[in-house]
């Protein structure tokens, strides 16, 4: 398996929040897929002072593909959390995308690539 901080453009060390987010990286190196972890933050919200009231930071950009992936696991708090915050960043920035890998679309990758 490729390391994992070969394919980065950044190779420093990533520290992942989730075991999920740590595979799919894996993942993405073994097919030589270009990452960076956590690149950008999208504020979805502002106080009326300006402030961030709401934010939403992707876990990862794939800039092969202008694509920002979000990793989830299966506590549904998280997920509805993560698909209202999805939903209001596609209203605001249309042409920004983004997708969310849920946990069984995780286990179907790392099926069909063991296979």
């Amino acid at each position: 398996m490729a390391d994992i901080h070969q394919i980065r453009p950044d190779p420093e060390p990533v520290e992942f929040a989730h075991e999920s987010e740590r595979r799919v990286a894996e993942l993405l190196d073994s097919y030589g897929i270009t990452w960076e972890y956590e690149p950008r933050t999208f504020v979805l919200e502002h106080y009326s002072d300006g402030s961030p009231r709401s934010a939403f930071t992707p876990d990862f950009y794939l800039p092969d593909h202008d694509l920002y992936i979000e990793v989830t696991t299966l506590r549904q708090a998280l997920v509805t959390r993560k698909n209202r915050k999805v939903r209001q960043l596609r209203e605001q920035e249309p042409d920004i995308q983004v997708r969310i890998l849920y946990q069984r679309d995780i286990e179907r990758l790392f099926a069909t690539h063991a296979a």
